[in-house]
């Protein structure tokens, strides 16, 4: 998921150099609502992921 942030990220940053604001702008709005979804899942994963050691 991070992957498609950081796509999406370098996708506007391009678009942004060359002067398509449109484009830059979906495809900066896109990373960051991969990024929220990439956050939300690392905490979940972080704190529902962990074993039990059973002690």
């Amino acid at each position: 998921m991070l992957r498609w942030t950081i796509i999406f990220l370098v996708i506007a940053i391009i678009a942004a150099i060359f002067g398509f604001g449109g484009i830059a702008g979906t495809a900066a709005g896109i990373a960051k609502i991969f990024f929220y979804i990439f956050i939300v899942l690392f905490v979940l994963s972080f704190f529902f992921g962990r074993k039990s050691s059973g002690v």
